[in-house]
Order: structure tokens, then C-alpha cells, then sequence
């Protein structure tokens, strides 16, 4: 009885006298657990104009962890009250169990002007996996130390009110199919354990008035859109509760004078000083409200800023104007998120001068159309280059939307399963992603994920996170070969128009002896292990089999 009355005494909060500008706090989370959410609200007596600009009223929380570590986290305005009340919100995230100590710091045009007094709270323990974060060019890491890799695809959005596809636009209105709640638990179902989705006008479009293509979304005056905030921390939720974790691309916003008015066009947008006080805000805003949960895997600033320069009336904006700026907001990024999320950026196809070297941007990545068979070679230039993990953001046989993709359909699905095993076979944390997922969907594509990710889980737990890249040979097919702790895993894909037989050679063998099975990842069938022969120093599978543009794996295991 005694701990229950504390803890309710606990939820209740502090409330402070008449003359604490931090006026009361309130813990809202009964239980609180490493890796999951705390919720606190926070009453403020204050004058303000513009509540969601720091350099006007800004309110932290001070956190120190049961280790002494110290946090700093952002809290964002919920309501106002009467007169100068104001209502605000904490969302944080333990990391660790045991007790926390925290307090609240009220900010007034950038000087302190309140602190609270400090509270405790206790988190326990829990089997949360916590937060990812980059450890080779290969996997993620979880705050606990177990490693991920991504298998997943582009879902960008929701279905829009009128889509301007020539053939699909039928397939991609329809509402009540193409919605998170069906697409994302549709692919944690065939084995997905990652997305990738947009901020953007027709899709979350938080800073955006509207009027929207997507019947999900209201018109609004307010500074923030309610309707697409609360469809956000549904999303959130959401993907928390499937086990999905996601890339959210945060785009330039509504930063136009239709919405915000903060810059006319894209190259004021990248210069001018008060578009990017404006653009620290929202990222200010994004981290104190979503930034709690570990099912934000990284934060990615453009979709193809290449285009974006590209595109601009005036001409090409100057790329190191573009570099500047993610150099300056991922540094700030850094400053504010005290979770440590990833942080990326993208280009279409043609690198921007610097961008790749910027020394906060975690991840870089590319999209890659109509040329899927450059993908393992693409990723290790990068890696090579840059020394940074990289990803294939986008890839699929067609980017045009005004053709007919019916008229090569079996081309569309070849494409779409090998360059998912391309990824698999090279040193990238997340494999390519791809593009059309309406379209795949409809196909029936989707299933062919959960092959991939048992081959990924085994390849995981075989090598604990370790990949060895192997020379393979498969006479005219395409081969690619990795050592995973005692396994090496073969993946071979005959490209040509007729019946391949040849041998499948890897050099890698130990002095051993192995078996091998093969692996069909349409039905995730193995076959019987048979004998792998020895020749020289290298392992090879004699005479293997594969049908035109067809594919196989083959997992070789030593003999105890």
C-alpha cells in the first residue's frame, strides 16, 4: 500500500509557488520501463508570441540517468491557457533502468528565466532492444547490443484522393487498402521489418494549411496541423506495436509563403538565416514530440535533394549552399536528440559537391533505376569512398510512372527479388528498398520478403553480426558469397535467357569439410545437405542447375 501511494504521489506531480514560472509537472506514466515511453505534462506561466520558436519560449527537461550521464530533451507546447498559462509536454525514453533524477528548464529569448525543482522517477528493467544506431557497414545496432539489418520497401504515403498515375490510378486511390494500418502490418506479416515514409503536402504534412489530396487530413490555421500530428503519433504507435522500425524523411516542410512564408523558393530555403531558424524549430519540434520512439530508425532530411537543386526556376542551386546546410542542421540534430538517432540524407542520382563528407550525416544513400544490376558495386564504391555505411534508399526496374508496367511485369518482379539478394550480399545496414509498393503489393510481392529475412535472422545469428565478403565464381551467373561466423552463404542469379549449368566455386575453404543445402526463398524450403567437394584450397558445388533469370541460395556448413 505504502509503494502505491508513492507512486500516485509521484504522478500527481510538483506544483511550485506562486511565483515559478514552471508552474506544475505532472508524471503521467504509472510504470515507468527502460525503452518505453514517459509522458509528462508541464504547466508554464509565461507570456509568449509564438510558442514553437525557441528564440521566443523554449522548455527542457534536465535528465540525469542512473549511470550520471546527463540529457537535455526538448518539450513542446501543447495549449494554451488562460491568460499567460500554458500547457506543454514531455515525451522521454529511459535507456537504462534504475532511478532518474530531472528537472525543467524555461528559456525567455534564449536566457534561462525558470528551473524547477528536481523529481525522481525509477524505470525497470525491461527485454527492449532500445534505440538503433550505426556499427559497421553491414548492420545497426540495438541499444542492448543485438544486431539488425533492414528488409522492408518504400511506403512513402498513404493513398492520395487523385493520383496522376496513367494505368494505376485505380490501384492507387484505393483508401481503404493502401493505408498504414493495412500496408505496414501486411509487411511485418511477410517477414518486413523496415519502411521508409514521407513528410510531405499530401502525406503527415505537419507545417502544411492545406488543402490536401488526402481525405486523412483537415485545413487548418494552426501552426501545426492537428489532423497530421495525430495521424503522426498513430504511425509511431503503430509501427511500435508491429515491431517496425522506419526512415522518416522529413522534407523542406511547408516552408513557402502559402504556409509558413519563412522563404519564397528552395535557394532561399538553403540560405536565407531565418529559413533555417525556422527549419531548427521543426526539427526542434520533431525530436521533442516522435523523437521518444525507437521505432524511428533514422532521420532522413531530403528525398533527392539533387533534384530538388536541379529543379529550381533560377538554376541550379550551388551544392555547397546545400552542403552548408545539412552540415549545420545535422550538427544541431545532434545537439538536441538525446536518443542518438541516425541521421541520413538522399540524391536521386547525381552527387552534390561535399554532401557525402559531412561529418553528422551517419548514412549516406542513392536511389537506383533501371540499372539494379550496379547495386553491390554502387555500395561498395561509396563505402570505399567515404568510409561511411550506405544505403539504396530507392531501386526498381521502372521509375516512370506514365508506362504501362503490365507489359513487363515478370521483368518488374525479377528485378525486385534480386535486388533485394543484392543487398543482402553487400555492406549495407538496410537493403535496397523498393519502389511501386501498390503495384508489388497487388502482385502478391510482398510474401517474397519473408525468405529474405529468414536468411537474414540466420545469417545474424550465425556470424553475430560479423560478414566476411568471399570470391565465388558461377561460370556466366551472378555470384555473390559472405562468411557469417562458421556458414558462408551463396547467392547466384543466372541472368540469361537460357538453362545455366556450371559449377559454384568459393574460395574460403579452411581445410574442412562441408555440406551444403539449398535454399528456395519463394518457399522457404531447404533441400537435403549434400557433400561440398574440395579442390585447391576452394569449395566447390558441382554441376548446379538454374533456370533462365531464375535465382538460389546455398548455405555451406562445416562438418563438426
Amino acid at each position: 500500500m505504502k509503494k502505491m501511494i508513492a507512486l500516485c504521489g509521484l504522478c500527481l506531480g510538483l506544483s511550485l509557488g506562486a511565483g515559478a514560472q514552471i508552474r506544475q509537472s505532472t508524471l503521467l506514466t504509472f510504470l515507468p520501463e527502460q525503452y518505453g515511453k514517459v509522458e509528462l505534462d508541464i504547466e508554464v506561466k509565461q507570456s509568449y508570441r509564438n510558442p514553437y520558436a525557441q528564440e521566443d519560449i523554449a522548455l527542457d527537461m534536465l535528465v540525469t540517468a542512473p549511470s550520471g550521464k546527463e540529457l537535455r530533451l526538448p518539450c513542446y507546447f501543447e495549449k494554451a491557457g488562460q491568460g499567460k498559462l500554458s500547457y506543454w509536454k514531455a515525451r522521454f525514453t529511459p535507456q537504462e533502468a534504475g532511478t532518474y533524477t530531472y528537472a525543467f528548464v524555461l528559456s525567455k529569448a534564449g536566457k534561462e528565466t525558470d528551473r524547477s525543482q528536481g523529481q525522481t522517477f525509477r524505470a525497470a528493467a525491461s527485454e527492449g532492444r532500445g534505440f538503433l544506431h550505426t556499427k559497421s557497414d553491414w548492420v545497426l545496432v540495438f541499444d542492448n547490443g543485438e544486431p539488425f539489418r533492414g528488409v522492408g520497401e518504400n511506403i512513402c504515403w498513404e493513398s492520395r484522393d487523385h493520383d496522376d498515375s496513367k494505368y494505376y490510378k485505380a490501384l492507387h486511390e484505393l483508401g481503404d487498402r493502401y493505408n498504414y494500418d493495412y500496408l505496414l502490418e501486411n509487411l511485418e506479416k511477410s517477414g518486413g521489418n523496415f519502411f521508409r515514409t514521407w513528410m510531405c503536402g499530401w502525406n503527415l504534412p505537419i507545417d502544411y494549411r492545406g488543402p490536401f489530396n488526402n481525405r486523412r487530413y483537415v485545413e487548418s490555421d494552426e501552426y501545426y496541423n492537428p489532423s497530421a500530428l495525430q495521424r503522426m503519433d498513430y504511425l509511431v504507435e503503430l509501427s511500435e506495436s508491429l515491431g517496425l522500425y522506419m526512415m522518416l524523411t522529413l522534407g523542406q516542410g511547408g516552408f513557402t509563403p502559402d504556409h509558413r512564408g519563412v522563404a519564397s523558393d528552395s535557394d532561399e530555403f538553403f540560405g536565407k538565416p531565418e529559413a533555417r531558424v525556422w527549419y531548427k524549430n521543426r526539427l526542434r519540434y520533431i525530436v521533442a514530440r516522435w523523437g521518444y520512439s525507437p521505432a524511428i530508425a533514422m532521420w532522413e532530411f531530403f528525398n533527392e535533394v539533387d533534384n530538388v537543386q536541379h529543379r529550381h526556376k533560377g538554376g541550379p542551386i550551388d551544392g555547397r549552399k546545400i552542403t552548408d546546410w545539412h552540415a549545420e542542421m545535422s550538427a544541431y540534430l545532434k545537439q538536441i536528440d538525446p536518443y542518438e538517432h541516425i541521421v541520413t540524407t538522399s540524391i536521386s542520382h547525381r552527387d552534390v559537391e561535399g554532401l557525402n563528407s559531412v561529418e553528422d550525416i551517419d548514412i549516406n544513400q542513392k536511389h537506383i533505376y533501371n540499372r539494379t544490376d550496379a547495386i553491390p558495386e554502387e555500395i561498395n564504391r561509396y563505402v570505399r569512398q567515404y568510409g561511411k555505411p550506405y544505403i539504396i534508399g530507392e531501386f526498381g526496374r521502372e521509375w516512370d510512372w506514365s508506362k504501362n508496367f503490365d507489359d513487363f511485369s515478370d521483368e518488374m518482379d525479377i528485378d525486385f527479388r534480386r535486388g533485394i539478394w543484392y543487398g543482402v550480399f553487400s555492406p549495407t545496414p538496410v537493403l535496397p528498398l523498393s519502389w511501386w509498393w501498390e503495384y508489388f503489393d497487388a502482385r502478391g510481392m510482398t510474401a517474397y520478403y519473408r525468405g529474405v529475412r529468414d536468411i537474414c535472422d540466420r545469417m545474424l545469428a550465425a556470424g553475430r553480426g560479423s560478414f566476411e565478403p568471399l570470391e565465388v565464381q558461377a561460370g556466366r551467373s551472378q555470384a555473390f558469397a559472405v562468411r557469417c561466423g562458421e556458414e558462408i552463404y551463396v547467392y547466384v542469379f543466372n541472368p540469361q535467357a537460357g538453362i545455366a549449368v556450371s559449377d559454384i566455386e568459393v574460395t574460403g575453404g579452411d581445410g574442412r569439410n562441408y555440406v551444403f543445402e539449398r535454399y528456395y526463398p519463394s518457399s522457404r524450403q531447404y533441400t537435403e545437405p549434400l557433400n561440398v567437394q574440395e579442390k585447391g584450397g576452394r569449395l566447390v558445388l558441382e554441376d548446379e542447375v538454374l533456370g533462365s533469370t531464375c535465382e538460389m541460395l546455398y548455405i555451406l556448413k562445416p562438418l563438426s
